[in-house]
């Protein structure tokens, strides 16, 4: 449990967490693998999320999960690309959160093995990530905050 005074600083920050969906790069789940590949190529991300047609996440892509599909025993190819889907290659395990439901200290916790986890409303639809990289920017801020904001000195 947080203490007080952090878990204010805390909520302080806590409209910063969460990345907007309409600012995040995602992918169709039934677009083709060559569609994926150019976006992921593009936006420089290591993984984006998969939507369905509700917009709701089904699965996570790397360029990684992309380029395995490329390669043969002694080649890479492009060809496969085409005549693959989204869907056959993305990552199907994965934690979503939904913030009314989940603690800041659980979402922390998550953040430890996941460099981001898809936030989601109560019908599944995605809402956009809660990041590590914005955490991490919280607790500069508590880190530079608490000192002046509740007059502790050195002692």
């Amino acid at each position: 449990m947080f203490s007080p005074t952090i878990q204010h600083l805390i909520e302080q920050k806590s409209g910063a967490f969460l990345i907007p969906a309409s600012k995040i790069a995602f992918v169709q789940e039934d677009a083709p693998l060559y569609h994926a590949f150019l976006i992921l190529t593009k936006v420089k991300y290591a993984k984006i999320p998969v939507l369905n047609h509700k917009q709701q996440v089904v699965g996570l892509l790397s360029l990684s999960m992309i380029t395995e599909k490329m390669l043969t025993d002694s080649d890479i190819s492009i060809e496969p690309l085409s005549d693959m889907k989204v869907s056959e290659v993305m990552q199907t395990k994965f934690t979503t959160i939904n913030f009314v439901n989940t603690t800041m200290e659980s979402q922390l916790h998550l953040l430890i093995d996941n460099p981001f986890i898809p936030v989601v409303n109560d019908s599944g639809v995605f809402q956009g990530l809660l990041t590590r990289r914005e955490w991490i920017k919280a607790f500069n801020y508590i880190s530079h905050e608490l000192d002046q904001k509740y007059n502790i000195t050195e002692k």
